[in-house]
């Protein structure tokens, strides 16, 4: 019996030639998979569409784009019985990457046609639908700089340019994070709150690892003071991500929790799955096991025990740190991405020694 789906395609998404691709997505489903396709555009989002196809009974929707399609389409389906299929074409598709999808069209559709399926947790911010993460600070001023413009002449390169014009404006605000039981005050630059995040995310990887299924949030605070810490600190984070290790560096504080509040003085941009779309305060909760998704079949390890790593003037007695099991190394990180990676870390150093940060 052939299966139907409903494939939602943003046509402006990433630097490819979309008439293109799209004929590439329908040659391989298209023979296996009874398609409704339906294109995004300036007046009707990803998530309107999902929603339309939803009510008309639809249990397989194919988001074709990049990680604000993704999410949107994603967080229709939160807790509903539908199966999303993802074919990422954006400039960073961070969501495929940290659930382990290949980066080719080809590989994504036959992940879909395999039909394996996995069910990760997503979170709700300000009460919207979170598929990767929160940022504060650094990261979202940087997203907000980054235009769509920029983004599709440059791809990922014009993150890094961002970054180095933002480091040049770097300001410091105070944060104050509150769970169920801890409450602790910094001078922050950067705050991360992943549901899941691939190692290129780098500000997102205190713990090293992200886990899509453990029903908790991973926060990360950056305190450095300056440019060059900040370069520095950053540079640890992805080291750390690659091997998938827990961060040591005096101005790195994480821990896990399945709920949060943040508030900042003074009130901070907020970017949302890619996103700049509000602004602090937050309240973030994870909601486990609340989506279900077409994705490669190998085992995601867990970790039973919270990471908590503070810093001297944290509120919270160090005494509570725990440990944190040692992980295997991902091969999420595509080969393209880690270059560019490395390649923007030795501009940015480069032109702060140039500067004299």
């Amino acid at each position: 019996m052939t299966r139907s789906a409903c494939l939602i395609f943003n046509p402006v998404a990433g630097q490819g030639d979309p008439e293109q691709e799209l004929t590439e997505i329908l040659s391989w489903l298209t023979p296996v998979i009874d398609l409704d396709i339906k294109k995004t555009t300036q007046d009707i989002g990803a998530d309107q569409l999902a929603q339309q196809a939803l009510k008309q009974g639809v249990k397989t929707i194919i988001a074709s784009g990049g990680d604000g399609t993704i999410s949107a389409v994603a967080g229709v389906l939160i807790n509903t019985d539908a199966y999303l299929g993802i074919i990422a074409r954006g400039t960073a598709n961070a969501f495929a990457s940290a659930l382990g999808i290949p980066d080719t069209i080809e590989q994504q559709c036959q992940t879909i046609l395999e039909g394996k399926t996995k069910v990760v947790d997503t979170a709700l911010c300000n009460g919207k639908p979170m598929i990767v993460l929160a940022a504060i600070g650094l990261e979202a001023n940087t997203i907000r700089e980054a235009e769509r413009d920029m983004k599709d002449n440059l791809g990922q390169l014009a993150y890094i340019l961002s970054g180095v014009q933002q480091l040049q404006e770097l300001e410091k605000f105070t944060v104050e994070i509150n769970n169920e039981d801890k409450t602790i005050r910094l001078d922050a630059i950067a705050v991360s709150i992943a549901n899941a995040a691939p190692p290129t995310s780098f500000l997102a990887q205190g713990s090293g690892q992200t886990i899509v299924d453990d029903g908790l949030l991973e926060i990360t605070v950056l305190t450095a003071d300056n440019a060059a810490e900040t370069v520095a600190t950053s540079y640890h984070l992805l080291q750390k991500a690659l091997l998938s290790d827990e961060a040591e560096h005096q101005d790195i504080t994480y821990w896990r929790t399945q709920k949060v509040k943040i508030t900042t003085i003074p009130p901070q941009r907020v970017a949302i799955d890619g996103d700049v779309v509000s602004q602090t305060p937050l309240t973030i909760e994870c909601k486990p096991r609340s989506l279900s998704i077409f994705a490669p079949s190998q085992q995601l390890e867990k970790l039973n025990n919270q990471a908590v790593n503070l810093l001297p003037n944290s509120m919270v007695d160090p005494e509570q740190k725990s440990t944190i099991n040692l992980l295997n190394l991902r091969t999420s990180v595509g080969l393209w991405g880690l270059i560019a990676g490395l390649l923007g870390f030795m501009f940015l150093a480069y032109f702060l020694s140039v500067r004299g940060f």
